[in-house]
């Protein structure tokens, strides 16, 4: 599938179907982040159940510690 991911286009691997599956395939998972697809903000209860199409544009926030 084709996906537009922080406006770059990029194929995930056909197991990538639920924006879950996504934060995982980016090692994203663990970590504080924010996920909007097709300019809808998702809550994170719902990452395991919106599932994802060819072409759909997603955005992912996530945050990085430093100083």
């Amino acid at each position: 599938m084709t996906l537009i991911v922080n406006g770059e286009t990029i194929t995930v691997p056909d197991e990538v179907k639920t924006v879950s599956d996504l934060l995982s395939h980016f090692r994203l998972d663990n970590k504080l982040a924010i996920v909007e697809v097709n300019v809808r903000i998702i809550q994170k209860h719902e990452y395991g159940i919106t599932t994802l199409a060819n072409g759909d544009r997603v955005e992912i926030v996530h945050f990085v510690g430093g100083g």
